[in-house]
């Protein structure tokens, strides 16, 4: 015999003092599961590298506060020795609170299980991020409703835990009118995410562009983007140097 439907009242709802949603980068970044997309090449990995060490500092987001916590960061095509160059480049603090792997099980095969232990022993994680998703996957042509589901158990994981999960995703070289329509894979991964932040450049190699944020966490918002080619890092159009990187 199945279990009757649970449910509350509107006044019961109303009632309730819910906890808001915490935030990692203000307007930007919230609880739950983020996707940062862009073409190839554009410099995702730049972008979600400097957004774990802000988090894992303290440090601001293109002059956003952040919540200071770790971070673990599945660079699944890279090696160490080009993490290390990446961080030289980008003058990153060595710290003791920014974690990288490169390799990491499957969605469904154990991954979920990673994180959560990974969590266990650092009670401080507020920050996952896998770069890129694909190598992540089990099957990178699953369905609507397969991809749905995929997200959902990560985004179930994020909450219990109280973590952001973000996904880095290519994105297609067809230009659809809905930028969303994208990003690779199909439309499961934006119906599923809490916030998408999609980096696109004017025109290829220009170092300038616009990183476009939106999802149902956060206000739909376009910041101008340039990439400093010194610092190795994407900085806000007309925000200070201490507003972009924090200091």
């Amino acid at each position: 015999m199945s279990e009757l439907i649970k449910t509350k009242t509107a006044k019961e709802i109303l009632a309730t003092a819910f906890s808001p949603s915490e935030m990692l980068v203000d307007g930007l970044i919230p609880q739950g599961i983020a996707i940062l997309a862009g073409p190839q090449k554009v410099g995702k990995s730049f972008l979600a590298l400097d957004i774990c060490c802000s988090i894992a500092t303290g440090a601001s987001v293109f002059g956003r506060e952040t919540v200071q916590g770790e971070c673990l960061y599945l660079a699944l095509e890279d090696t160490y020795r080009r993490l290390q160059g990446r961080l030289l480049k980008m003058d990153v603090e060595a710290s003791d609170t920014l974690h990288f792997a490169l390799a990491s099980d499957k969605i469904g095969g154990g991954l979920e299980s990673q994180i959560e232990d990974f969590s266990t022993e650092h009670p401080n994680l507020r920050l996952v991020v896998i770069d890129v998703f694909q190598l992540a996957r089990k099957n990178a042509k699953a369905s609507y409703s397969a991809e749905y589901s995929e997200l959902a158990g990560l985004r179930d994981l994020a909450n219990n835990l109280g973590i952001c999960i973000m996904l880095v995703m290519h994105m297609r070289k067809s230009r659809d009118c809905d930028p969303l329509n994208n990003i690779y894979g199909g439309g499961g991964f934006v119906a599923s995410a809490d916030a998408l932040l999609l980096l696109t450049e004017e025109r290829r190699g220009s170092g300038s562009g616009t990183l476009m944020c939106t999802g149902r966490e956060i206000e739909s918002i376009e910041i101008a983007v340039r990439f400093d080619k010194e610092a190795m890092r994407w900085c806000a159009i007309g925000a200070t140097d201490e507003d972009n990187n924090g200091e």
